[in-house]
């Protein structure tokens, strides 16, 4: 089994987990989450990458700077809901991606269902916490491993 490298990147607001909003995005912080999944790409003999930003503009950078890795995980936060910067760099990027959100978005508020990401992911998962990161970690190295050429 090859080793993979990916990027996960977590978008605006997300530095601030653990004291934002606990009722609806736990009481981990994006430190204890990254240390998770750190310690599960570990476990699969994989190597992840871990970057925040509040800015759209770097999170573009970032893509472009590391289109040499296997795939990206990104919780844009709000960034999936508007910006289609951020949904054409994953697009040019050639890389597979899957879209995360701690929280089922499509539960939420009305402006929260539409993803301008998810077009461009191979899929999309939501709703349980810190392990949707795990999930989709899992997702990536099946996909990669069964399905990309």
């Amino acid at each position: 089994m090859k080793q993979h490298t990916f990027h996960v990147i977590h978008g605006p607001n997300l530095n601030l987990l653990g004291e934002r909003e606990p009722e609806i995005y736990g009481t981990l912080t994006l430190e204890e989450i990254n240390n998770r999944i750190h310690e599960f790409a570990k476990s699969q003999s994989c190597v992840v990458h871990c970057f925040q930003s509040n800015s759209e503009g770097a999170i573009i950078d970032y893509i472009q700077k590391n289109r040499n890795c296997d795939g990206i995980i990104i919780n844009a936060g709000a960034y999936t809901h508007t910006s289609i910067a951020i949904r054409d760099c994953i697009a040019a990027s050639g890389l597979p991606c899957i879209e995360v959100h701690l929280s089922n978005i499509h539960s939420r508020e009305r402006f929260r269902r539409h993803s301008y990401i998810a077009p461009v992911c191979i899929g999309q998962i939501c709703g349980f916490g810190y392990y949707s990161y795990i999930v989709a970690l899992q997702a990536l190295i099946h996909y990669l491993e069964n399905y990309s050429k």
